[in-house]
C-alpha cells in the first residue's frame, strides 16, 4: 500500500493487468556466486507466453529503470546486448522465446538450456556464459523433454526425456491430412495413459538419458520407472546416477513402492537400496563427500500427502537410515498458492559443500521459508528466512555461501533475490545464519507503483471444535468506515496446500471491484501441522466444513460486510467445497465453482490420477459406494438455491469436465440459475495460472459479471 503521503495518483487493479506481469522462476546462482541466471516470462503480442532466460549481478542491487518488458527475441544477435549480467541491472541471455531450465556447468563457464524454439522437437542448447551464440547440443526425437543434470566433471548430462508415440507425433499427422487418413485410436493396457496439463502419452514413459556434451550424443541409461515420475542426482565423481522412482508393474495401485538405485553410468547396472521402508522417495540428493544419500519422503502406505513429507538421509548402501526432520511438525510439500507465479510442486533439498548440512523449502502459516538441519541429525532445525513471504529457492553457490532464490509477498509479485548464509570463508561455511534476502531485480516494480493495492489483513479463528484457523481479510482500495460492501469467500484448491503471503491477482481484482475478499486455511491445508492436514483424510465435507463454517461466520460478524451480499467460490477442491457449500447452506447469495469435484463415484474413474480404493477414501464405484457418495456435493442438491456460475475446462483431466456437467444439469433441471463456461480441450485443470492469456481474461470477466449480477 502507497504511504498516506504519497501524492501520485494511482489506479486500482483491473483483470487486464495479468498482461503486464513479468513471472520470474528458476534462480540458479553461478558457482562463483557473482551472477544469477533465471527465467523470466511475460504476454508476447500473439496472446502467447515469451519465456527467455536473464541474467543479473548477484553482488549489487539494479537500478529502479528495469529494461523493457517485451524481451528482444526478434532482435538479431549481433545487435543483442552483452548477456553477462553488468552494474546490477539485470540482462536478457537468451532470445529463443521459448527457453528454460537454464543451468551452470560445474566450471560456471557454460550454460546449458532446454529451448522449443525448434518445434516440434525441444532441444538442449549450450551458450558461453560470457556471451556468444547459442548452439544445439542434443537431437532428441519428438517427445517431452522435462529436465536435465550437468555431470560434476562437465563432460555429460543426465537428461529426462519421454518420446512420442510415431503415431501421434506431428510428422505423423501431417501424413494423415494428406492421405485423409482418420485419427488413430488410443490401446490402453495402464492406468496411467494421460496426466493434466501433459496430454495423452499412452504407453510412453519418461526415461534417463546421458548426453555426452562434447558430441551431443545420447543414450538410454534406465527406464525402470513404470510412471515416469522418477527423480535423480549424480555421485560425485560422475560415475555412477542416483534414481528413486515406482518400478513396481502397478504403480497406481501401489503408489507406494517407491525405491531408490544406483545406475552405474557406463555399464547401466542398477544396484537398488533395499534396506530403506516403503514409502514415497521423491527428490534424491548425493553428499559432495559421497558418504550419504538424502532424499524426501513418506514411510508407509500413505502417498496423497496428508502426512508430512520428511526429510531422510543414509549411507550409500541404504543403511543407517535417519529421519532429519521427525521431531518438528514441518512438511516439505507445503506449497503457498498463486496465480501470478510458477507453481513448484516438488520438494526442494540441497547439501551444503561441506556435506555438513541439509537445506529445504518448508511453507509454514501461509509463508514459504528456506530452512536446514545438521545432517548427522544431531542440531538444531533452522530457518533462515523470516517473515511474510513467499520464498521460492535454487541453487547454492560453490562455496556454500550464497543461495539463489525468488521472494514474493502478498503486495508483491516474484522477484530475483540473493541469500547471503554465511561468509564464503572455508572455517565459517558451517555456521549457517538467518538473512534477509537481498532482492536484485524490480522488474514489476514500476507497474506496482501506479497500482492501489489492498492490503490483506492476517487473523485467527476459531471453528466450533477449538481449531484455529488461518484468515486473511481483503478490504476494497478506498475503503470507507460505515459503509457495506458485498464479500466473496475464495476457497482454495488442493486441498493439501495452503493460501498466504504470495501476490493473488484474482484476490486483488475482486477487492478493485468493490468486493471484501476473504481467504483461509481451513484443516486439510498444509503449513499448519500434520495433524491440521490429516484431519480430513478420506472425510471431506466434515472438519474442513466445520471451518468453513467458522470464516463464513467471521464474514458475516465483519461490520463492514452486507451480510445479504455474500459470495463462495474455488477451483478444484476450492469447487468442491463451493458445491458443498451451496448443498448445505443459503447463506452465499451467489457462488462461482470452478474446474470442480461434484461426484466423488465418476471421479474415482474420470480423473487422471486414479482414486485406489482404501487408499484415501474407503469405498470403490462399483460395489460400495455408500462412503464417498455421502461426500459427494451432488447428494445434497436437492437443497441448492443459491444462483451459480460453473466454469470448466474441456481439456481438463485432473477433475474432468464431466464434474461440472452433471452440476450444470442438476441446478438446470430443478429450475435454478446458472450458467456454465466450458473452455476448449486445448486448456487444461492449470487454465487460471497458465492457460492462454485471452481465455484468463474472460475467465476474470465471467467471475466479476456473475458478482456483479446477483451482489449488487
Amino acid at each position: 500500500m502507497p504511504a498516506k503521503s504519497d501524492t501520485k495518483k494511482r489506479r486500482t487493479v483491473v483483470a487486464e493487468d495479468l498482461l503486464k506481469y513479468h513471472l520470474v522462476a528458476d534462480p540458479q546462482i553461478s558457482p562463483d556466486g557473482t551472477t544469477v541466471l533465471f527465467n523470466k516470462r511475460h504476454v508476447g503480442d500473439k496472446n502467447d507466453y515469451v519465456s527467455n532466460l536473464w541474467t543479473v549481478d548477484a553482488q549489487d542491487v539494479p537500478a529502479a529503470t528495469q529494461p523493457s518488458r517485451v524481451d528482444a527475441q526478434d532482435v538479431p544477435a549481433a545487435t543483442q546486448p552483452s548477456r553477462v549480467a553488468a552494474g546490477g541491472e539485470p540482462r536478457q541471455f537468451t532470445s529463443g522465446g521459448k527457453d528454460g531450465h537454464g543451468r551452470w556447468s560445474p566450471d560456471g563457464k557454460t550454460v546449458a538450456f532446454i529451448s522449443g524454439r525448434d518445434k516440434p522437437k525441444p532441444q538442449i542448447y549450450t551458450i558461453p556464459a560470457d556471451g556468444g551464440e547459442a548452439k544445439k547440443l542434443t537431437n532428441f526425437p519428438e517427445g517431452s523433454l522435462a529436465d536435465f543434470k550437468w555431470s560434476p566433471d562437465g563432460t555429460m548430462l543426465a537428461v529426462k526425456f519421454r518420446e512420442a508415440e510415431p503415431e501421434w507425433t506431428t510428422e505423423a499427422k501431417k501424413k494423415r491430412e494428406e492421405t485423409g487418413g482418420s485419427t488413430p485410436a488410443r490401446v490402453i493396457d495402464e492406468m496411467y495413459y494421460r496426466l493434466d496439463g501433459d496430454g495423452y502419452f499412452n504407453a510412453q514413459r519418461h526415461a534417463l538419458y546421458i548426453v555426452d556434451v562434447a558430441t551431443g550424443e545420447h543414450r538410454l541409461l534406465y527406464d525402470k520407472d513404470r510412471i515416469g515420475w522418477f527423480n535423480y542426482d549424480w555421485s560425485p565423481d560422475s560415475k555412477e546416477l542416483l534414481v528413486s522412482g515406482n518400478t513396481s508393474r502397478e504403480p497406481f495401485i501401489k503408489y507406494w513402492k517407491w525405491s531408490i538405485a544406483r545406475v552405474k553410468v557406463k555399464s547401466g547396472k542398477v544396484t537398488r537400496l533395499d534396506k530403506l521402508p516403503e514409502g514415497v522417495k521423491s527428490v534424491v540428493a548425493w553428499s559432495p563427500d559421497g558418504k550419504s544419500i538424502a532424499y524426501a519422503g513418506r514411510a508407509g502406505r500413505e502417498h496423497w500427502g496428508v502426512r508430512n513429507t520428511h526429510l531422510f538421509v543414509c549411507d550409500p548402501d541404504g543403511g543407517n537410515l535417519r529421519n532429519l526432520t521427525d521431531n518438528v511438525d514441518y512438511c516439505l510439500s507445503a506449497i503457498t498458492l498463486s496465480d501470478s507465479a510458477e507453481a513448484v510442486f516438488e520438494e526442494n533439498i540441497a547439501w551444503s559443500p561441506d556435506s555438513s548440512r541439509l537445506y529445504m523449502q518448508i511453507g509454514w502459516h501461509g509463508e514459504t521459508h528456506l530452512a536446514s538441519v545438521p545432517a548427522d541429525g544431531g542440531g538444531e532445525f533452522t530457518f533462515h528466512t523470516k517473515g511474510r513471504i513467499t520464498g521460492q529457492f535454487g541453487n547454492l553457490s560453490a562455496d556454500g555461501s550464497a543461495i539463489a532464490m525468488t521472494v514474493a509477498d502478498i503486495l508483491h509479485l516474484a522477484e530475483v533475490a540473493v541469500g547471503r548464509i554465511s561468509d564464503p570463508v572455508a572455517a565459517s561455511v558451517r555456521v549457517a545464519k538467518t538473512f534477509k534476502p537481498k532482492k536484485l531485480t524490480r522488474f514489476n516494480q514500476p507497474l506496482l507503483d501506479e497500482l492501489e493495492l489492498s492490503q490483506p489483513e492476517p487473523t485467527w479463528i476459531e471453528s466450533a471444535a477449538g481449531t484455529k484457523i488461518h484468515v486473511w481479510v481483503m478490504k476494497p482500495p478506498g475503503f470507507k468506515a460505515g459503509k457495506k460492501y458485498p464479500a466473496i469467500l475464495e476457497i482454495h484448491g488442493g486441498p493439501h496446500c495452503q493460501y498466504g503471503e504470495a501476490y493473488f491477482h484474482e484476490f486483488q481484482t475482486f477487492a478493485a471491484a468493490g468486493y471484501v475478499v476473504v481467504f483461509s486455511n481451513p484443516r486439510g491445508s498444509k503449513g499448519y501441522g500434520e495433524e491440521h492436514c490429516f484431519a480430513i483424510k478420506g472425510n471431506w465435507g466434515a472438519a474442513d466444513w466445520e471451518d468453513v463454517q467458522a470464516v463464513t461466520k467471521h464474514m458475516r460478524e465483519l461490520p463492514f460486510v452486507d451480510t445479504k451480499r455474500m459470495g463462495v467460490c474455488g477451483g478444484s477442491y476450492g469447487g468442491y467445497m463451493t458445491n458443498w457449500a451451496i448443498g448445505h447452506t443459503d447463506e452465499f447469495a451467489a457462488a462461482v465453482t470452478d474446474r470442480c469435484v461434484s461426484n466423488l463415484v465418476s471421479m474415482v474413474g474420470s480423473s487422471d490420477i486414479a482414486l485406489v480404493p482404501g487408499e484415501y477414501w474407503d469405498g470403490n464405484s462399483w460395489d460400495n459406494t455408500a462412503g464417498i457418495w455421502a461426500q459427494s456435493p451432488m447428494k445434497y442438491f436437492g437443497n441448492v438455491k443459491t444462483p451459480t456460475l460453473v466454469i470448466h475446462s474441456e481439456g481438463d483431466l485432473r477433475c474432468n469436465v464431466e464434474q461440472s456437467e452433471q452440476v450444470f444439469t442438476a441446478l438446470k433441471l430443478r429450475g435454478i440459475p446458472t450458467r456454465f463456461v466450458r473452455y476448449p480441450f486445448t486448456t487444461s485443470h492449470g487454465l487460471s495460472r497458465k492457460g492462454p492469456p485471452d481465455l484468463r481474461l474472460h475467465r476474470l470477466g465471467e467471475y466479476l459479471g456473475w458478482w456483479e449480477r446477483w451482489l449488487r
